[in-house]
């Protein structure tokens, strides 16, 4: 009995298979999803002045009044793609429990007879979420158009446009991307300027 006759098929067979899908499939899928998906493919990246801002799918920090506020991030140092992670703070957690009522307490005085909502005190799972919902947005719209001088219906409006519904039309909830709604912002100011 030659051993070599037994091992012989298990290496080829592991060569075979590494090279093909660890490098070809890997290879075909990424070209395909290139050219029939190139801006998702790309990473959702949003442009301004042929600068990349920014991306559809990663949250980043907005802190100027005049601004909507995305989630808190708990990934890295904030927004950080590479640190993608939530705080694993359970519910009975003190350090949790003070970091919402200290976001809470700061939030208190912008509108002090609404109730906060929840995402604008707790990070998301990844960290990186770019989103807020709806009802987060409104929460904001009275700051906002204060600081930009606008009318709350102007802002009010600007945020209706940029609800997205949910996937498929079932999956998910509502949802309002901070980043394209800031842009949309500056450019209604700006064009109006």
């Amino acid at each position: 009995m030659n051993i070599f006759k037994q091992i012989y098929p298990a290496i080829a067979m592991t060569v075979v298979l590494t090279v093909l899908l660890g490098i070809v499939y890997p290879l075909v899928v990424a070209g395909l999803a290139r050219v029939i998906f190139p801006a998702q493919a790309g990473g959702s990246l949003i442009e301004k002045d042929g600068k990349v801002i920014g991306s559809r799918l990663i949250g980043q920090p907005f802190t100027g009044p005049g601004y909507f506020h995305s989630r808190p991030s708990a990934a890295g140092t904030g927004y950080d793609a590479t640190a993608s992670a939530g705080t694993n703070l359970g519910p009975t957690s003190q350090k949790l429990f003070d970091g919402v009522k200290s976001i809470a307490d700061s939030l208190s005085g912008e509108d002090p007879n609404t109730s906060i909502p929840i995402d604008l005190v707790t990070s998301s799972a990844s960290g990186l979420d770019p989103h807020i919902t709806p009802a987060a947005a409104e929460f904001q719209v009275a700051r906002v158009a204060r600081e930009r001088g606008l009318s709350l219906d102007e802002v009010r409006r600007l945020v209706g446009k940029h609800i997205e519904g949910r996937q498929l039309g079932f999956l998910g909830e509502p949802r309002v991307n901070v980043l394209e709604l800031n842009l949309a912002l500056d450019e209604s100011q700006y064009r109006e300027q």
